[in-house]
């Protein structure tokens, strides 16, 4: 299986702006590169395709020795759609779904089985934190609320084989103060154990 690794990154200056009323900006910044590096380093030795719109994304992605592949459609679901274009020229016959706001992450190399799509929810079942598939699968996008139902049933409706995979690290993304109490309870039982 020749894999390749997307991560769509917004720049590290904008990002998390929904945790704003928990965080400064200085720190969303921080935690958004943090999590954004943990992501990249977790894909080895996999390929990384750095989805991005900024000179600076692309010379943090090159620096963590990643490609970085100009955005030119947009939204989440395009920012994906020109990731595995990219990746699919270059010879990648799957490709996996990251989210660069990933805390927890060690591995992404239990996720992708040849021929199925692999789904991994976040830990309220809504969003699709990561999401595997052979790359010339015919499914579409659709991420945003709800996207894990909405990639479950594109699956079914399309027949395509695939698994669910509960992964509690994985579930994990920083999208709220909820979460980041989440984190913090879980770094903090991870330091007493």
């Amino acid at each position: 299986m020749l894999l390749a690794v997307i991560v769509p990154v917004k720049s590290f200056a904008v990002a998390k702006g929904r945790l704003s009323s928990a965080l400064g900006d200085a720190e969303r910044e921080s935690l958004a590169r943090t999590c954004a590096e943990r992501v990249v380093v977790a894909a080895a030795p996999a390929p990384v395709y750095v989805v991005c719109g900024s000179d600076d994304i692309a010379g943090w992605a090159a620096f963590m020795g990643a490609r970085a592949v100009l955005q030119t459609s947009a939204g989440l679901n395009g920012a994906v759609h020109d990731g595995w274009t990219q990746a699919r020229a270059d010879g990648a016959d799957h490709i996996l779904v990251a989210h660069a706001d990933l805390p927890l992450v060690s591995t992404f190399a239990h996720v992708p089985v040849v021929g199925e799509v692999t789904l991994v929810p976040d830990r309220h079942n809504d969003g699709t934190n990561v999401l595997s598939m052979p790359a010339n699968t015919d499914f579409e996008l659709h991420y945003g609320p709800g996207s894990f139902v909405a990639h479950l049933e594109e699956a079914n409706l399309r027949g395509l084989p695939h698994r669910v995979l509960h992964d509690d690290n994985l579930a994990l993304d920083l999208d709220t103060a909820d979460d980041l109490k989440e984190l913090d309870r879980r770094t903090n039982d991870s330091t007493h154990t």
